[in-house]
């Protein structure tokens, strides 16, 4: 799917993503066109990382895992790589008696195994298995191992032939009628029930298995097919139908994948792990044989043997080998460097979305020596793109590097303050893509390591850089008591994203809406002395993404920030307005600024501008951060304590002070 997505032209893509059409219409309205074009165009370059299963050996564990040691042979969900980082339970120990060729096998074998479990089959029922491909193989021969009589479906006589090499009795619907065929074989009664493991548009796969089945059988979806359900055939039967996720419970929650929170056996007996480590179990007591359904082994190098004939071979099951010889490399020099740097180089750490469509297209002429990104693939594309002389998936490469003068951080942000730290304490200068910290606590050692070792810190709110916030500075004196209201329409964005977590993306208020209380704070020209937030609801956990925060200045400026999520995508994006001096300006979303009652000044209009570009070419100009600082560090520390503020004082129902 991913190949021929890849392959797509533009209108195919469009087809085959309806949804995300609307998406970019809706952008288009609130950012317009050429914005919109680049985001989608860089999205679209996005380089993916492909496979579905490592076989190897651990070189390295991390600190709070455990049931691994050094040298073990283990089998991972994860892509195609030489060396790979997996979370513990998304890898299982692979028993002496299997083979790694047949370890290969264990995680899209999980697959199917996790469809058999959905459908609970019992000893002596009759299953069918339409679809005999590498799924479909492998299920059937799991169903007969479990004592059920197999019925296989496919169009592939080749993979028929297989599938009736491990005793399973085979149709091709081309040839003969399926439905009759089943109800043959059955005695009338039709099958218990059904697993889909084919690859079709068409709704007739549903149709037919709808009338093969029994009186309240059960039929389960494990691959992809067209889904148009006649309520007459699924009625008249009494039938159950379920659509099953992939290896297991587990999937798609980040708490098991990535955090390693194990659900309790006794509650949920078969998770993702769980079944990797059965599937490995049936493979070497021989209940299964997956050895047979290799197609072809082919060398790392010769990957294009592979990629390049999906859709078109009648391949069953494709192995890449790695090199044995391969040595552990954090570091990949991609360009070579004439000239001399002085101990002025730059180096990024992250390499998503922002690193990519934000700041190296502004950043493209700067002396970047290294790219860093955890897993390397998207760290190693950008080195390509934009000349970068290094990609690493090391941080400590930078740190001991001494041409480096300035680490940039824009990795997710429960790092930033630990990288930061490590980063002042090497001596480097330090620039942050918001936020600084996600608590008190960082926010003290980040203040402690820069006084102790003499560097630069300095964050990234950009939007005091942008000509329309200059522009309604250079209109409002200081001197000028202000109201001001930002208005940020910022969307939804689903429970399950890691901004909401509070130890990882510190929330949409600490993590995001840090950018306006900088802005309200540069345009007053004082620091926030105080701060009362109201949300709708009261668990900051949940409810920091439709809230209403009134500031407090020093000088007695006032403000309000809006931050919602319940607005319309179509409408703009951010808002400023500023009175004071019975005078108006409004901003609207960094395209058009208004004045009502300033001489001199009553329209500016521009491109989409948030500040970004001039931002990075300033520090693009002055990579060690020497003289006058992008950002004074009292205002970042200020801006950081009052977004720590605004969520105490919703626990709290309460002003707090800053």
């Amino acid at each position: 799917m991913l190949v021929e997505f890849g392959k797509a032209n533009l209108i195919q893509k469009a087809r085959k993503q309806p949804d995300k059409v609307k998406m970019v219409l809706d952008k288009i309205k609130a950012d317009g066109l050429m914005p919109t074009l680049e985001t989608v165009f860089n999205k679209l370059g996005q380089p993916l990382p492909l496979g579905y299963c490592n076989v190897g050996t651990v070189i390295g564990i991390g600190e709070e895992v455990t049931g691994f040691s050094i040298g073990d042979r283990v089998a991972s969900n994860g892509p195609h790589a030489e060396f790979v980082s997996i979370p513990q339970n998304l890898c299982a120990i692979i028993p002496d008696q299997v083979t790694d060729d047949e370890a290969a096998f264990t995680v899209i074998g999980s697959i199917g195994l996790q469809g058999i479990r959905l459908l609970k089959p019992t000893f002596g029922e009759t299953i069918v298995v339409t679809g005999l491909g590498l799924i479909g193989l492998i299920t059937a021969q799991l169903l007969k191992a479990n004592g059920c009589n197999v019925i296989g479906l496919d169009v592939d006589d080749s993979k028929l032939k297989l599938a009736e090499s491990f005793g399973i009795k085979t149709f091709n619907p081309l040839k003969a009628d399926p439905i009759k065929a089943v109800m043959s074989l059955t005695n009338g009664i039709g099958a218990d029930g059904v697993i889909i493991s084919a690859s079709s548009k068409s709704d007739d796969i549903i149709s037919q298995a709808a009338q093969m089945s029994r009186k309240r059988g059960r039929i389960i979806l494990v691959g992809v097919i067209g889904l148009n359900l006649s309520r007459a055939e699924f009625y008249e039967k009494e039938l159950t139908f379920q659509v099953s996720c992939s290896y297991g419970p587990g999937r798609y929650d980040d708490d098991y994948e990535q955090k390693g929170k194990d659900y309790p056996l006794p509650f949920v007996r078969w998770t993702e792990k769980r079944n990797f480590e059965a599937l490995l179990n049936a493979i070497a007591s021989k209940n299964i044989i997956v050895d047979a359904l290799i197609t072809e082994k082919i060398p790392l190098d010769n990957y294009l043997e592979i990629y390049g004939q999906i859709g078109k071979s009648n391949s069953v099951a494709s192995l890449l080998i790695f090199s044995e010889s391969s040595t552990p490399t954090s570091k990949v020099q991609v360009t070579k460097k004439e000239k001399e740097r002085k101990e002025k180089a730059l180096a990024i750490v992250g390499a998503g979305n922002f690193t990519k469509m934000t700041m190296l297209p502004v950043l493209k002429n700067a002396d970047i020596k290294y790219i860093v990104s955890k897993g390397g693939l998207s760290a190693k594309s950008l080195a390509d793109k934009y000349k970068i002389e290094f990609s690493s998936s090391d941080y400590n490469d930078l740190l001991l590097d001494k041409e480096v003068s300035t680490i940039i951080i824009t990795t997710r942000h429960n790092l930033h303050a630990d990288m930061a730290i490590k980063a002042i304490e090497s001596g480097k200068n330090v620039f942050v893509e918001k936020p600084l910290a996600l608590n008190q606590n960082e926010l003290n050692q980040i203040i402690e390591a820069k006084e102790k070792f003499g560097v630069n810190v300095t964050v990234g709110f950009n939007r005091r850089f942008s000509p329309h916030v200059e522009k309604i500075k250079q209109f409002t004196p200081t001197s000028a008591r202000k109201n001001m209201i930002a208005t940020m329409n910022a969307g939804f964005i689903p429970e399950n994203v890691w901004i909401h977590d509070l130890k990882v993306g510190g929330g949409r208020i600490i993590g995001e809406a840090c950018h306006f209380i900088d802005l309200l704070a540069f345009i007053s020209g004082s620091e926030v002395s105080s701060i009362c937030m109201n949300a709708l609801g009261t668990n900051p956990e949940t409810t920091t993404d439709n809230a209403s925060i009134l500031l407090k200045f020093k000088n007695g400026d006032t403000g309000v920030i809006n931050y919602f999520s319940n607005g319309s995508k179509a409408y703009s994006k951010e808002r400023l307005e500023v009175y004071f001096d019975e005078k108006t300006i409004i901003m609207d979303n960094y395209r058009v600024t208004r004045a009502y009652g300033i001489k001199g000044f009553s329209k500016f209009k521009s491109k989409l501008d948030k500040g970004h570009k001039k931002q990075f070419e300033l520090l693009s100009k002055n990579p060690n951060l020497e003289g006058e600082l992008l950002i004074p560090f009292e205002d970042i520390v200020n801006t950081t304590k009052a977004s720590f503020a605004a969520i105490e004082s919703l626990k709290n129902n309460a002003w707090v002070s800053v």
